[in-house]
Order: structure tokens, then C-alpha cells, then sequence
């Protein structure tokens, strides 16, 4: 469940983690509660907002009616928010990375920082992020380790307290993910979650009635990545999606594209992906990565099926379905004389 910033950053406001102050804006919302001036952000679930015209300052009230009017009719890459966030403008010094995520290979929530902060982060490679376990017990290190790799000693104590608080909110919440991407240093010296993306296990709802979050189209985790990539990729769970797209990059292969299908897929949308995919020239091979949980194996096999009787040019299929009704998937698939791979490593041996 892949949040809307607001959403996210309400989450991190009832751990007690600091974020800029905001009002929540939409069609027929008054204006009038919009303390100026303010960042207006359009709230869609992808990156890069700014770039793609989906961030505004305004300084006055006749510039936000204008900007709110415009943000909520711009759409971007397919989205039309329904919401936009006015927030406070922040007294900027420095803007850092900060994240929690799953590492799924080691089985560990593991801390990720850097000390940059804003878009284009990933292009500053891999191996320049500070990476390590983080543990309850871990927390006084994780902090000192940040002091440090962020040149803030005086702030250890603080980065302690946040590394803490941000641990127990990501896992009362069963997040997978949780970035903060700016964290900001303010020039009075605050630490700031200037944006946060999250996402939550669809699987751990039923933990959850207090879940209400805004509806999202089921298109939203489709993301172009290389019109002239040569593997597609499908899988359920935003971590799982990225690590299939890791494990086809890893193999020399261009990914096309990155495509979370989400616990609630019908066939309908999953066969409505296929064709998406097709819309790509270069892709000779699609690698199907599910894990069923909330989503059912047999479901994403009969979407298989159906794609293959729609689509007669679909290119090579590699296919893991394990988890929920994968036996009866298999079934399904051995009928239309459709190999079934064990795992990701042997999907990606079968790309070569």
C-alpha cells in the first residue's frame, strides 16, 4: 500500500516525528486556513513532483487560488490528484536522506542514509549510502553512526531519539518502506521530515482498522523505466517489484519497466498491465515475480492465460507464483503448457 504523502506524513506526526506544518487542500476546500507563503504539492503517488510541475510556491492569496486551481487539473504521469498539501515554507541549511526499509536477502530492517538529500538520489550510487542493521538495541550507534556521516555531532542525541522513533513507528505501522527524502536541517537548527514516502503491508490490514487512507487507481505502481528495455517486470509488493527489477539490472539486462500489482489485483488489471507492457518494442521477456499473499496465485495465472489468448505476440514468459493458491496456479498453467520457475534466481538463469 503505496501512501500519498499526507497520508505518510500524518503517520509520522503521531510518532512524534517532526514534520513541516500543512493544511489539507481539495476541490470546494476553503482557502482561508492557508497561512502564506506556503508550498503548494500536488498529492499523487510518484516521485519527482517538482520536476514535473507538481510543486509550487505561493506568496499570495490570488496565487493560491491560481496555483490550487492549476495543481488540481495537472496531471502527471496519468495521475489527477484529488488532494494538494499547502505546507509551511522551511528556513533551509542543509537537506539530508534517510530511510527504513526491508532487506528481504538478510531478513533485517535495515537503516539507509546518505549525506545528500532531494531528487536524483539514487544516481549518486549505491555504495556511497551508509547501510546497517538497526535493532531497538541498536539505536544509541545508528544515531552516532548518522552524527557522523552527517557532520552534526551536537545533534547525536537528537538523531538518536529520531532513529528510535522512526524504527517503532515503521514497525506498529508493518511498514516495508519508510524515506525521508529531504530530512531537513533547518537554519534553526530543527530536524525536519521535509517529505516521506511509505508504504505499508497489505497483508497486516487486517492489524489495522484504524487504515482509511485515499483510494489510489491500481495503474499508479506501473512505472516506465526504459522504453527501449529489453525485460518487463511484474511482481506483487513494492519491495518484491524493486528486487526483480535489481536481480534484471544485476544480469545485464535493460528493465523496462517497474510494475507492483498491488494485493488486490484482478485479472482484469493484471491483463491490462500485459497490454501496457506490450506497448514496449524492445521487451523480448517478461519475468512474473508473485508472492500470494492477499493476492491469489491462481487469479495472476488465469490473467496469464487470458493475456496469452488476447495478446498472441506476447514475448517469452518467466513465471514464480508461490504463496496463496499457488498449487492450484500451477495447475492452471501446466494446462496451457506454461513452465513454473521455484524463485527469482532461477527466473533470472532463464533470462540468459
Amino acid at each position: 500500500m503505496n501512501l500519498l504523502e499526507y497520508e505518510a506524513k500524518k503517520i509520522l506526526r503521531a510518532s512524534d516525528i517532526s514534520v513541516p506544518h500543512s493544511t489539507l487542500l481539495g476541490k470546494g476546500n476553503s482557502l482561508q486556513n492557508v497561512s502564506l507563503p506556503s508550498v503548494i504539492k500536488s498529492q499523487v503517488p510518484i516521485g519527482g513532483r517538482g520536476k514535473l510541475g507538481g510543486v509550487k510556491i505561493v506568496k499570495t492569496v490570488d496565487e493560491l487560488e491560481r496555483v490550487s486551481d492549476s495543481l488540481l487539473a495537472h496531471e502527471i504521469k496519468g495521475f489527477l490528484p484529488k488532494t494538494l498539501l499547502a505546507e509551511e515554507v522551511l528556513d533551509i541549511d542543509k537537506e539530508f536522506y534517510l530511510s527504513l526499509m526491508i532487506n528481504r536477502s538478510q531478513r533485517y530492517i535495515e537503516l539507509a542514509a546518505h549525506i545528500d538529500g532531494g531528487v536524483d538520489i539514487e544516481s549518486h550510487g549505491s555504495k556511497e549510502f551508509f547501510r546497517t542493521q538497526v535493532t531497538p538495541n541498536s539505536f544509541d550507534a545508528a544515531g552516532e553512526s548518522l552524527a557522523e556521516l552527517y557532520g552534526l555531532p551536537e545533534k547525536t542525541f537528537v538523531l538518536q531519539d529520531l532513529v528510535d522513533k522512526l524504527y517503532r513507528c515503521f514497525v506498529s505501522n508493518d511498514a516495508t518502506l519508510l524515506e525521508i527524502n529531504p530530512l531537513i536541517l533547518t537554519t534553526q537548527g530543527e530536524l525536519i521530515a521535509g517529505d516521506c514516502k511509505m508504504i505499508l503491508d497489505d497483508a497486516a490490514a487486517f492489524r489495522h482498522p484504524e487504515w482509511n487512507f485515499e483510494e489510489k487507481p491500481a495503474s499508479s505502481n506501473f512505472v516506465s523505466l526504459d522504453k527501449r528495455g529489453t525485460v518487463a517486470t511484474i511482481a506483487n509488493g513494492a519491495g518484491l517489484a524493486m528486487a526483480t527489477v535489481d536481480a534484471v539490472t544485476s544480469t545485464g539486462h535493460s528493465p523496462a519497466n517497474f510494475l507492483d500489482i498491488g494485493g488486490n489485483a484482478t485479472t482484469e488489471q493484471v491483463v491490462a498491465s500485459f497490454k501496457k507492457i506490450m506497448e514496449f518494442p524492445a521487451v523480448d521477456a517478461i519475468v512474473i515475480n508473485i508472492f500470494g499473499g492477499i493476492v491469489r496465485c491462481d487469479t495472476v495465472a488465469q490473467a496469464i492465460i487470458e493475456a496469452k489468448s488476447q495478446l498472441p505476440n506476447l514475448p517469452r514468459l518467466i513465471i514464480r507464483l508461490s504463496g496463496n493458491r499457488s498449487d492450484e496456479a500451477a495447475t492452471l498453467l501446466k494446462e496451457h503448457n506454461l513452465p513454473l520457475y521455484r524463485n527469482l534466481t532461477e527466473c533470472i538463469e532463464a533470462l540468459s
